[in-house]
């Protein structure tokens, strides 16, 4: 898992790879973006939030094991001979996968997609509380109030601030839970210290996901159920697999290949800033799909929150992900 520590800026990366970067990372963005408003229709349509999400992740689990099989041809002591970077595979399932995902789907059962998706993305934010907390990197003045910022934000989408709505309190545990989640993604898909290839990483995160859902349903702690019944969006009445597979092939697949491969590029840093383009597509989604929104003192709130985070990413302008043990020199030679 990558540290982040005071050094170079991050203005190194160079430009063809940064715009190749972006274009993923939107790319990614996107296909997450669509998430929440299709797991609503299944949700609302008789399935539980464990089976949707696990139809999810173990559909884009057997799309990525053959293409990640090939790829490690020949170089499967990468994946099976190292401790650490299994334990990295299997960190990244329970949180980044498993975790983010059932969340975030037993999140937007409570409340309202937009809203769900801008409490999970204060994940920036949080990445930098534990940067602080666990490796006391003191976060600057432009950064602190970033963060202010983006806390108002948050109060103001809750309802504590101004609107006065009634948010459910468990959607909202879910929808934090979510963020933690979110916030370990973009740290350890930034991590190319382990030789995964993004493919790999991404197949064997979903496939730990997929078992760890699995075990839990299995054993009757994930309440599982689904239908086959029709799954309505706008008024329009699709069968139920089509949304799975939009859910499996899109938000899964493609969006975890595309966000690996972006934060690899960018660093978790900047990939996280880009990646608040979700919630601008999931509003669109959710506008497109469910016909909601949210109220205005909570669009309100959102736009805080992201104008927050921008302020958090200049505070942090002059901060470069290096990783932990490797001197200097060769930190600012990986910046790229």
């Amino acid at each position: 898992m990558t540290t982040l520590t005071p050094d170079t800026p991050v203005a190194v990366v160079p430009g063809q790879r940064l715009g190749a970067g972006l274009l993923l990372a939107l790319t990614s963005a996107s296909a997450f973006g669509m998430s929440g408003a299709l797991a609503r229709g299944l949700l609302d349509a008789g399935w539980t939030a464990g089976a949707a999400v696990t139809a999810r992740v173990s559909l884009a689990a057997l799309v990525l094991l053959v293409p990640a099989v090939l790829v490690l041809r020949g170089r499967w002591g990468t994946l099976l001979g190292q401790p650490r970077t299994l334990g990295t595979v299997a960190l990244y399932g329970v949180l980044a996968v498993a975790g983010a995902q059932l969340c975030y789907f037993y999140a937007v059962s409570y409340l309202q997609v937009g809203v769900a998706l801008l409490i999970e993305y204060t994940a920036p934010v949080a990445v930098i509380v534990w940067m602080w907390l666990r490796h006391g990197q003191r976060p600057g003045r432009t950064t602190v109030a970033g963060a202010a910022v983006a806390a108002v934000g948050l109060a103001m989408v809750l309802g504590v601030v101004g609107s006065g709505v009634d948010l459910d309190v468990v959607g909202v545990l879910w929808g934090l839970g979510a963020m933690i989640g979110c916030a370990a993604y973009f740290v350890i898909s930034a991590d190319g210290d382990n030789g995964l290839p993004g493919t790999v990483l991404a197949a064997g995160g979903l496939t730990v996901g997929a078992l760890t859902l699995g075990t839990a349903g299995l054993v009757g702690v994930l309440p599982m159920a689904a239908t086959t019944a029709d799954v309505v969006y706008g008024g329009t009445a699709v069968p139920w697999w089509l949304p799975v597979l939009g859910l499996g092939l899109v938000t899964a697949a493609l969006a975890y290949t595309t966000g690996i491969a972006a934060s690899r590029r960018l660093g978790s840093r900047l990939a996280s800033f880009v990646a608040l383009s979700e919630v601008v597509m999931a509003l669109v989604f959710a506008w497109l799909l469910l016909g909601e929104l949210p109220g205005p003192l909570q669009l309100v709130g959102g736009l805080l929150i992201l104008a927050g985070v921008i302020v958090v990413k200049l505070g942090e302008a002059g901060v470069q992900e290096v990783r932990i043990g490797e001197p200097e020199s060769a930190e600012v030679a990986e910046a790229g």
